[in-house]
Formats: structure tokens, C-alpha cells, sequence
């Protein structure tokens, strides 16, 4: 067969493949620049999915009520007056085409490229960018002490705490994540961007 030909169904191919939304390789070829900021900033993994890759599981509350000591204080968690509940944020989130899930042994790290990107991903014109993490931006957050949260602009809540099973989401990308049984473990926090 002439190589023309062969270019021709490449392309056809090619072409049919981005015409899939859900196609791993239109994702990461459709972020791979926020891929790349991701990683430059020190992520250690950086993975495009879609929203059909993550776990929803409402029962993520249990924990946050139960065992948090950030519960009914948190700027950020589901506590807070006025907030969503855990199962009301999976309809909002499917709405998003892409994610990109960021993971950093460091959970400053993990938060500040989380938002970075979704403040670069605003400026290209995807206006309703979402980032998530836990935060980590005070040293000692405001709403232990009652006070207003001293970052509002960038605070942003965790997996958790909108209905998201990170154990399972992470365990499905292959990527480390288990309970610790000892502080001095290394730690793998998630940050994720919500991208359309």
C-alpha cells in the first residue's frame, strides 16, 4: 500500500480520535501545557481523567464529622454554614469535561499548583475552573480560632469534603495513596483541577 494512503487513514484516525471527548489522548493532549506547569512546580504526578474516572461517594461525610478536628470550624468543609453537602457537589462536578489530578508528597505543593493552574486555565478562557485541595495556606487556619478565613480568594475545599473517595479515585490511576499507621510515614496529598 502507498504511503500516501497510509497517511491519509492516519489522519482519518487521527481526527476521529479528537472527536472523542472522553479519549485519553485528546485529554492529555488538550492540557498537556497545565501538565507541564503542574510538574515544573513540583508535582509528582500530574494525570489527566475525566469526571467518569473519579469515585463519588457521599459517605465521605462520616469521616469529616466523625474524626476531623476541622469539623464545624473549617473555612472550607462541608460544616460551614451555608455550605453544599458532599452529594450535592457530583451533579456540579460532572458537568466538567476534564480533570487533572495532582499529587505531591508536600501539601502546600499539592495546593499551590492546583490553584496556579486553575488561575492559568481562567486566563485562557475556561472561566469556571475549579482547583481542590486541602488547604494548606495558613500556618494555623483562622476558623480554629473563629475568625474569617485570611484567604478567601484561594481557599478551596479537599476531595473529601465534596463527596469524593480519593483512596478509590487514586487506587484506579495507579497512583500511591494508603492509611498511615505511623506521622513519620510519607505522606501523598491530591490536589485536582476541574477543567472544561
Amino acid at each position: 500500500m502507498c504511503s500516501f494512503y497510509n497517511a491519509v487513514v492516519y489522519i482519518k484516525d487521527l481526527l476521529f480520535l479528537k472527536g472523542l471527548a472522553s479519549c485519553r489522548f485528546c485529554i492529555m493532549n488538550d492540557i498537556k501545557k497545565y501538565i507541564d506547569m503542574a510538574l515544573s512546580m513540583g508535582a509528582g504526578h500530574a494525570v489527566a481523567v475525566t469526571p467518569d474516572d473519579i469515585v463519588f461517594d457521599g459517605r465521605t461525610i462520616l469521616k469529616c464529622m466523625y474524626g476531623c478536628a476541622d469539623w464545624g470550624r473549617g473555612h472550607t468543609c462541608p460544616s460551614k454554614a451555608g455550605s453544599l453537602m458532599p452529594w450535592e457537589y457530583e451533579p456540579l462536578l460532572r458537568k466538567y469535561k476534564k480533570v487533572l489530578i495532582i499529587h505531591s508528597n508536600d501539601k502546600r505543593i499539592a495546593q499551590e499548583v492546583s490553584y496556579a493552574i486553575e488561575r492559568e486555565a481562567y486566563l485562557d478562557g475556561d472561566v469556571l475552573a475549579f482547583s481542590m485541595s486541602d488547604c494548606a495556606l495558613c500556618v494555623k487556619c483562622a476558623g480554629m480560632t473563629g475568625e474569617s478565613c485570611k484567604n478567601i480568594k484561594k481557599a478551596r475545599p479537599a476531595f473529601h469534603s465534596v463527596g469524593i473517595d480519593v483512596f478509590a479515585t487514586v487506587a484506579k490511576l495507579g497512583l500511591p495513596l494508603k492509611p498511615l499507621r505511623d506521622s513519620r510515614e510519607i505522606q501523598n496529598w491530591y490536589s485536582a483541577i476541574w477543567l472544561n
